[in-house]
């Protein structure tokens, strides 16, 4: 539809009329960009992008739960207030509709892959290595598919699909006004902050999902943007759909002083599952990579396999809301109880190794409530009676395995805290939870998502930036001055030239102008060691290491490491070879440093919104 050339144009509640061919005086010029500025160093602003990217997280949340609950009407036949565990679907939709989605899950990751031959960027790495940016276009593709593999059964949760929603929208949020690199990663947090918050009802969970994975550290800075973007998060979801907590506890839980011991060895044993999980993952993914089968069309067969899994254990299908309500309110028997237990794990590896799309937030709070129930049941089993309510070890399981996988303690104990309200019960989960967060630290190093991005080969621990170390470049910072002699000479003309200790290193070129290697100048002028040297050539004892203009400052510190030189020569490329420039390790160290130094000092300061603002200052006085 064509738009009249006079009309305004709608965004969201905003009203943008079209703009006016004038011209702008360079005095009006300066006050506008004088009030950008003031705009974006106020801390009052970032407060309202915040709380604009909570509404948006939130009202994505709920959109996504729509299309959600209309995908799962159509290949399942269930109402939008119940899970897939909830009914009997009945053999030929169990078979049938895992394998439809995995088709079309397939299908249209290939033809994003055409349109858009890369990457998603998600949150973690976005804020870890680009500044917060991230590509709305790709992630509603990546929702696309997630809705896809959510609705058909998949193993696998939709947190994927909200938080990198909700996350994608602040970005580009953030990016629109301009903001600073730091204030644009915390509007990342925001959005992702509110879309868990929404999620699961739960604001606290949602602030400390922010903290832990997506921005990587708490200040006091970060905590007013995020608390209000979870918490707008959660009220949008409560005034337009309803309070739906995911889990509900109906009796007050009891625990004893040994019973902490108890939650300290199930936090060790849920330490061993996430690791099993995320290697499991990983090997499965491995395994379809390697099979004869397009890869549009693994989907559908891992689609064969839930399909297979999911005739004996219905409650493999989808995230596991409906299954976490199930084991903490009736439970299941013990035999039935372990089966499932390695069906969820097989079925959710299947689900992400084969090519669907989703997360494994919610898939690891039902994995591990599932292995909490069956610790805490087990001792009763075998005729020991260890006092405690069951029901701590279901809780306390599944904070203890979500935290190994997922890598976030604290917001798992908050999820335990904001849904059951019981502090005695939160405590035991954080003993459990704690636990099993250092285990998996010690024994395995990686959380399931920085697991994954080290298979890709990058260098991700946690969310913290650093990707500002790879706009540092070897062209701009090297000297363009390098001592170099033909490789042809005679010895006595580079002691000529470079008389000992006038300089450290020389870099020798062949008959065609290219890197031959490096000599001391030191060392040609002891007559001893070098009286059967003619050439400076022969001084050359091996191939010279160098560096590229496009190199990044990392790869520069880890050439000087490896070469064990404290200078080393900057080539025009890596075939001709032509010295342009050279570089020192000591000066790299202190330009890494200054570096270091600015992007921090540029950041503000921790007090945050506790601060006297910069106009203020002269009011504070000393007595």
């Amino acid at each position: 539809m064509r738009l009249p050339a006079n009309s305004p144009i709608r965004f969201g509640v905003a009203e943008i009329a079209p703009a006016k061919q004038t011209e702008h005086t360079p005095a009006e010029a300066e006050g506008t960009r004088r009030v950008e500025a003031r705009l974006r160093d106020s801390e009052l602003f970032v407060l309202v992008l915040a709380l604009v990217a909570g509404i948006a997280a939130g009202v994505g949340v709920i959109l996504i739960d729509l299309l959600l609950a209309v995908l799962r009407r159509l290949a399942f036949g269930i109402a939008s207030d119940e899970h897939l565990s909830d009914i009997d679907l009945g053999p030929a939709r169990v078979l049938l509709m895992p394998v439809l989605g995995g088709l079309l899950v397939g299908l249209v990751l290939e033809l994003l892959r055409r349109w858009r031959p890369r990457d998603v960027v998600d949150a973690i790495e976005a804020n870890a290595l680009f500044g917060g940016r991230m590509s709305v276009g790709d992630s509603l593709g990546l929702v696309a598919a997630t809705l896809l593999s959510g609705g058909f059964g998949a193993s696998v949760g939709m947190e994927a699909a909200y938080t990198q929603l909700g996350a994608a929208l602040a970005s580009r949020l953030g990016r629109a006004v301009e903001l600073r690199r730091d204030d644009v990663r915390t509007l990342v947090g925001c959005g992702a902050a509110g879309a868990i918050a929404a999620a699961f009802n739960a604001p606290l969970t949602g602030a400390f999902y922010a903290f832990e994975l997506i921005i990587g550290s708490y200040t006091l800075q970060t905590l007013a943007p995020v608390g209000i973007a979870a918490l707008t998060g959660a009220l949008v979801m409560r005034g337009l759909a309803g309070s739906n907590p995911i889990f509900v506890i109906s009796h007050e839980i009891a625990i004893s002083p040994p019973d902490y011991l108890a939650f300290f060895g199930l936090g060790l044993l849920s330490a061993g599952l996430g690791i099993v999980v995320m290697k499991g993952v990983t090997s499965t993914e491995g395994l379809f990579r390697s099979l004869a089968v397009p890869r549009w069309a693994r989907p559908a067969l891992g689609g064969i396999l839930i399909g297979a899994m999911a005739l004996l254990f219905p409650q493999i299908l989808g995230g596991g809301h409906g299954g976490i309500m199930r084991v903490l309110h009736s439970g299941f028997d013990l035999p039935f109880l372990a089966g499932l237990i390695v069906a969820k794990i097989v079925a959710s590896a299947v689900s992400i190794g084969s090519g669907f799309r989703g997360g494994l937030f919610s898939t690891s709070l039902f994995l591990g409530s599932l292995f909490g129930s069956f610790v805490g049941e087990l001792p009763a089993r075998i005729g020991l009676n260890l006092g405690a309510d069951p029901l701590i070890y279901t809780l306390v399981g599944m904070g203890a395995v979500a935290a190994a996988i997922v890598g976030a303690p604290m917001t798992m104990i908050m999820i335990v805290l904001e849904t059951t309200g019981d502090f005695a019960a939160t405590i035991g989960v954080m003993v459990g939870v704690v636990t099993a967060a250092i285990a998996v630290r010690h024994w395995f190093g990686y959380s399931f998502a920085t697991w994954r991005f080290h298979l890709r080969g990058l260098t991700i621990r946690s969310p913290e930036d650093v990707g500002w170390i790879n706009e540092l470049r070897v062209g701009p910072m090297m000297r363009r001055d390098p001592a170099v002699i033909a490789a042809e000479l005679p010895v006595d003309e580079l002691r000529r030239r470079f008389p000992a200790g006038s300089i450290k290193q020389v870099f020798v070129v062949d008959e065609r102008g290219r890197l031959s290697g490096i000599v001391d100048p030191a060392e040609a002028s002891d007559p001893e060691s070098t009286e059967a040297v003619r050439t400076v050539g022969a001084l050359v004892s091996k191939p010279a290491p160098f560096l590229l203009p496009g190199d990044v400052l990392r790869t520069a510190l880890d050439r000087f490491s490896q070469a064990a030189q404290e200078t080393l020569p900057v080539v025009d490329n890596s075939e001709d070879r032509r010295i342009i420039g050279y570089l020192s390790e000591a000066y790299a160290l202190r330009r890494y440093a200054h570096e270091l130094e600015r992007h921090r000092s540029g950041r503000q300061d921790d007090a945050g919104i506790f601060s006297p603002a910069s106009g203020d200052t002269s009011s504070v006085t000393t007595k």
